[in-house]
């Protein structure tokens, strides 16, 4: 039985990522909560490290100012973060906390039998139906963005729109073209009305930046504001 690996390294884009990979053999079941452990076990000095989440869902370090997303697939659990920002409110969106990570394993081609429920109209005519890579790449960017506007109701062929792909790197470190992308994030209006019809869509501009780990495809999505770790 494969034992787990952990890894810590930062990208070329200046966002740290943390993974998990390895335990073939492990139930699917036991899988997932053993590579988190492995991950609280591995912090900085020792420190343990809980991750909980907020009332919206969205993934936090305990007694942390870290953003952080988590994003897990068969094999491989990937934690991205950026540093410490105190002046942030981590349970609401900022441009200078926008991170989202998304995983899937790249051979998973039942991406493509549902790429017309995720990609656009122009998305589909970017995105050959034959290149299982670049549609998980584009399913994997959706679910990083949808994770780092921290918004509900997303639909994801209206309310993000994919303008380029990034370049598939090697690995996390090697500088590819990013893609861009823009999201629409629904808020509340200045009365804090969460009424459906009084909310007043907020447009977003992300860039992305994609690796590939072993089996899978790592995608990170970011504000161009967002706080990074210096190279």
């Amino acid at each position: 039985m494969e034992e787990f690996v952990y890894w810590a390294h930062p990208t070329a884009v200046g966002i740290r990522v943390e993974e998990v990979s390895g335990g073939e053999g492990r139930s699917p079941k036991a899988w997932l909560p053993m590579a988190r452990q492995i991950f609280a076990e591995n912090g900085k000095n020792g420190v343990y490290r809980e991750i909980y989440h907020t009332e919206s869902g969205a993934p936090l370090l305990e007694d942390s100012t870290q953003r952080i997303s988590v994003s897990h697939a068969p094999g491989l659990l990937v934690v991205a973060m950026l540093p410490s920002t105190p002046e942030a409110d981590l349970e609401k969106f900022s441009l200078r906390t926008a991170l989202g990570v998304d995983t899937e394993r790249k051979d998973r081609s039942q991406v493509v039998k549902i790429r017309e429920k995720f990609l656009s109209d122009e998305e589909l005519a970017m995105i050959p139906a034959d290149d299982i890579e670049l549609n998980i790449l584009a399913w994997t960017a959706k679910e990083a963005i949808f994770k780092a506007i921290l918004s509900e109701g997303v639909d994801f062929r209206k309310d993000i729109r994919i303008e380029s792909l990034p370049e598939l790197a090697d690995y996390p470190l090697q500088k590819k073209p990013a893609g861009h992308a823009i999201a629409t994030r629904h808020t509340a209006d200045r009365n804090g009305t969460e009424d459906s019809e009084n909310r007043k869509p907020e447009t977003i501009r992300l860039e992305l930046f994609a690796y590939r780990s072993d089996d899978h495809i790592v995608c990170l999505a970011y504000s161009d504001k967002c706080a990074k770790y210096k190279s």
